[in-house]
């Protein structure tokens, strides 16, 4: 069985896949305080929690957008797994061509998403994971990676905006039923949920118009895409484990 990491700046997103199966799925918060004695013992209780021991893991294969942490999860899996993980980088084979000015610069967990995007949905296609920071992939026809748009997540754009503005309070993140909100809760939520929703329909179409296929399959994933693909029209597909698939392609192709 193969364990995939993916490093995010609030979250480890982790899955065990037997082949193309996905046995088990968890979520470890990202602490860069934390040793690898902690996370080595978290790591051994959710495995034993999906009737795993680890025996069971023959291979591990990692992203992070978090340098600081790839140290300590380096040693974690090297002291109490025992596997030397794959970390997605240079000499790191993924099967796609990376057209960025500098290919180093594209995050390991952007190259997941491409690999799973065009493995699983063809091309041309546009990816939009939604998490820390929201990230849009373009793939064209034969799964290049054309490039992309970066921008705040959607909880960095409310934190940003209440911490900016005295007299407003911190709301939940949650869909309203109108647009038209009737007191500063309601007006905030409106405001952040449909006024993001527009920023992403906006950039999709954007993105369409400059490759010329109106006809672009658009994938969500992150764990903020359950909240926005039901009212974005610009998606087709919500597939919210989309990176860890693709960290299991690319450890396929390592192999």
């Amino acid at each position: 069985m193969i364990l995939t990491l993916d490093i995010g700046n609030t979250n480890i997103k982790s899955a065990v896949f037997d082949g193309e199966t996905m046995v088990k799925y968890w979520r470890l918060k990202t602490d860069v305080t934390a040793t690898s004695d902690e996370l080595g013992i978290h790591m051994l209780a959710l495995l034993q929690s999906g009737g795993m021991t680890v025996d069971d893991i023959t291979g591990i294969i990692m992203s992070s957008v978090v340098p600081s942490v790839n140290f300590t999860v380096d040693h974690m899996c090297r002291d109490y797994l025992g596997r030397t993980p794959v970390l997605i980088g240079p000499g790191v084979k993924t099967g796609i061509n990376i057209r960025y000015e500098n290919p180093r610069e594209l995050g390991g967990d952007r190259i997941a998403n491409a690999v799973a995007c065009y493995a699983f949905y063809g091309g041309p296609s546009i990816f939009i994971d939604f998490g820390t920071a929201t990230t849009f992939g373009v793939l064209g026809e034969k799964g290049d990676f054309l490039g992309g748009a970066i921008c705040p997540g959607i909880k960095i754009s409310t934190e940003a905006l209440v911490s900016g503005a005295a007299k407003l309070p911190h709301v939940e993140l949650v869909r309203p039923e109108t647009v038209i909100g009737r007191n500063t809760v309601t007006n905030m939520q409106s405001g952040i949920y449909y006024g993001y929703i527009g920023l992403v329909e906006n950039i999709v179409r954007k993105m369409k118009q400059e490759i010329g296929r109106p006809d672009a399959k658009v994938v969500a994933t992150g764990g903020l895409s359950r909240l926005l693909a039901p009212d974005t029209k610009e998606i087709d597909i919500f597939d919210g484990l989309l990176t860890l698939k693709g960290l299991r392609l690319i450890y396929e192709r390592n192999s």
